[in-house]
C-alpha cells in the first residue's frame, strides 16, 4: 500500500452501496440501528438483517468501511448488497464505526471488536450461533477483519458492563483488498503538511507509529487464526496485490486455513464480472467455513 495512491481508499463501499439493489422486502426481516455502545455521546449501531424464513443460524458481520470512514447506507439497500448471503440462510450484520477525522484507527478498531462483543453476548436475540460469526469487508474494512482474525482476545472478565467479558474472535474471514501492514503508513498524532502545505488524506493513520504493529495483521498471524479467504485484484494501484500474498504466506506457514484469489487485471473494487466472481466465493467460503458441524471458532 503506498502513501501516494491512497485518496481512492474509500472507492470499495462507495462502489458496493451504489451498486447494491434493493433486497426482496418481504424476505428479510430488518433489525435497524441496534445500539451497541456510545462514543462522544453519539450510538454506535449496527443493523441486522435476517432471512424470515431458512436461517441457518450463522451470521456475517460486514465491516462498513472505506478510508476507516463509515458510511450510513439504509439497511434495505445494504440487505441487496447481500442477497447471495440472505438466500442462502445467513444473517448479516453490517456494522458502523466511529469514523475518521474524528477517529483514528486505535479507537476505531476497539469499536468493531466491541460490535463483535455485543453480537456474541445477544446472539440468541436474533437466532444466531455465537460461535458462527464470519466478518467480511473490502480495503480498509479487510484491514478490520483481520485484525478481528489474527488479533482477538477473550474479552475484559473484570469489565462492568457483561458484554464486554465477551470473546471478539470470529469463526471465518473474507477480506478484500486489505492492507496488512500500518508500521510504514502511521504517521504520528500530528503529521505535518504534505509539501505544499495540503493535509495528508486518510487521517484514521495520524495515530502513533510505535503502536502500528499492534494493527498490523500481518505481525499477528498465528496457528489459531480462524480460516480466512482473500480476493486481490493484480492491477490494484492503492493496495499492492503484494499485501495478500504476504499474509496468505503468512497463513500457510502457520498451518491456517486460508485461500487467495488473484482476479487479473482488477483494480481497487471489483466491477461487473470480477464483482460477481469475488461475491461467489465469499458466499461458498462462508458455508464451507460456518455451516460445518464443528466451526472452527476461539471462544
Amino acid at each position: 500500500m503506498t502513501k501516494a495512491s491512497l485518496s481512492i481508499l474509500p472507492a470499495f463501499i462507495l462502489t458496493a452501496c451504489a451498486a447494491a439493489q434493493v433486497a426482496r422486502a418481504a424476505d428479510i426481516e430488518i433489525i435497524p440501528d441496534v445500539v451497541y455502545g456510545h462514543k462522544d455521546g453519539l450510538a454506535l449501531t449496527f443493523d441486522v438483517l435476517k432471512p424470515k424464513t431458512g436461517s441457518n443460524g450463522a451470521a456475517v458481520i460486514f465491516m462498513v468501511s472505506g478510508g476507516w470512514v463509515s458510511l450510513y447506507v439504509p439497511p434495505q439497500q445494504m440487505a441487496g448488497r447481500f442477497q447471495d448471503l440472505l438466500d442462502k440462510g445467513f444473517t448479516v450484520i453490517p456494522v458502523r464505526h466511529g469514523s475518521s477525522p474524528k477517529y483514528v484507527i486505535p479507537e476505531i478498531v476497539a469499536d468493531v471488536r466491541q460490535a463483535v462483543r455485543f453480537i456474541r453476548h445477544n446472539a440468541g436475540r436474533w437466532g444466531i450461533d455465537a460461535n458462527r460469526l464470519g466478518v467480511h469487508g473490502g480495503s480498509a474494512g479487510g484491514h478490520l477483519s483481520l485484525v478481528l482474525g489474527t488479533a482477538s482476545d477473550n474479552g475484559d472478565p473484570a469489565a462492568k458492563q457483561e458484554f464486554l467479558r465477551e470473546s471478539d474472535r470470529v469463526a471465518s474471514v473474507v477480506a478484500y483488498f486489505a492492507p496488512v501492514d500500518l508500521r510504514e503508513l502511521a504517521r504520528g498524532a500530528n503529521p505535518p503538511p504534505q509539501e505544499g502545505g495540503t493535509p495528508y488524506r486518510f487521517p484514521a493513520l495520524n495515530f502513533d507509529k510505535e503502536k502500528a504493529a499492534d494493527y498490523s495483521p500481518i505481525v499477528h498471524v498465528s496457528p489459531d487464526d480462524p480460516p480466512t479467504l482473500l480476493i486481490h485484484g493484480d492491477k490494484d494501484p492503492l493496495v499492492p496485490v503484494s499485501n495478500s500474498h504476504r499474509i496468505h504466506e503468512a497463513f500457510q506457514q502457520n498451518k491456517v486455513k486460508s485461500q487467495v484469489i488473484i482476479l487479473e487485471g482488477a483494480g481497487h473494487g471489483f466491477r461487473g464480472d470480477d464483482a460477481s466472481r469475488a461475491n461467489a466465493a465469499m458466499v461458498s467460503w462462508f458455508e464451507q467455513t460456518l455451516l460445518s458441524a464443528s466451526p472452527t471458532s476461539r471462544p
